[in-house]
């Protein structure tokens, strides 16, 4: 019996569409670098948010390849995942459907895009390859819905710290690439007070709790106007903390995102919004 039937009915809508996608050129010029509320597996039964990833995808000129940070992998020094094609996922999630430890999502060989990564780090930043660690649900999930065929090399970076000034800076490293037809993305989530979420907030039907509402339309106004300093003092300054992130790593890769920008302070477009379970999906592209 199939189990996830939603996730059959994109694939079969929209692998046609992206066998037609226009790859990327040089005269294309950069490509943007986004910000992913990547959701947890249970995304793939959700056919609304698999059609604005779809249509997020297909809008852009398809990548040569894809670099990834992911709130769910939290390593220093900094690392890229293993590199060889085909490496398996990794399963970081528990308590879901059994069929979603079986999903695969073949990726082709990521050395070369390894090699221009270390090229652009300081001598003083050496990058450690883990040659067993596949891509987590952070990276896949989000990525077997925009790029369903896997035929996009994909690497992911370790998130190195919190420290929002560091995170630009680590952006602005990898911003070249996106020269190069790398998409960039930090994949997190606006909102992920997990622990605070109640029976009410879940389902299609289910009310949003103030402190997500809060927390976005604080992060909305302040991306809208290019404020990056404001969003670095999210700890302090925005409502609905602690409860929108009591911890802050599905918030922080939106620092990657915003320093590999052209302009960090420039103002970002909201691609995707709205709540999944009460917590926030907003999801960003800049410029």
């Amino acid at each position: 019996m199939n189990e996830l039937p939603l996730l059959e009915q994109h694939l079969a809508a929209t692998v046609p569409a992206s066998r037609e996608q226009r790859a990327w050129t040089p005269e294309d010029g950069a490509l943007p670098s986004l910000y992913i509320s990547h959701g947890a597996p249970p995304l793939l039964e959700d056919a609304a948010w698999m059609r604005q990833l779809s249509d997020w995808a297909l809008d852009l000129p398809k990548p040569k390849a894809i670099l990834i940070v992911s709130a769910h992998w939290e390593s220093a020094p900094l690392a890229v995942s293993a590199t060889p094609a085909k490496t398996p996922l990794v399963y970081d999630f528990g308590g879901f459907k059994p069929v979603f430890y079986t999903l695969k999502y073949e990726t082709p060989d990521a050395m070369d895009l390894a090699q221009r990564v270390a090229a652009v780090m300081p001598d003083t930043e050496p990058l450690h390859e883990h040659r067993s660690r596949g891509l987590d649900h952070g990276a896949w999930v989000p990525l077997m819905v925009m790029y369903p065929l896997a035929d996009v090399p994909v690497l992911q970076l370790s998130l190195p710290t919190h420290d929002p000034d560091r995170l630009l800076e680590l952006g602005r490293r990898l911003r070249p690439l996106r020269q190069e037809g790398v998409l960039v993305i930090g994949s997190g989530f606006m909102t992920h007070g997990l622990p605070f979420l109640k029976r009410e907030h879940w389902g299609g039907g289910g009310t949003t709790p103030g402190w997500s509402s809060d927390f976005d339309a604080w992060a909305a106004d302040a991306l809208a106007k290019g404020d990056v300093d404001t969003l670095s003092r999210f700890a302090s300054q925005a409502p609905g903390m602690p409860f929108a992130h009591p911890t802050v790593e599905h918030y922080t890769p939106l620092f990657v995102t915003l320093g590999a920008a052209d302009q960090p302070d420039a103002p970002v477009r909201s691609v995707i919004e709205g709540y999944f379970m009460g917590l926030s999906k907003r999801s960003l592209q800049t410029a």
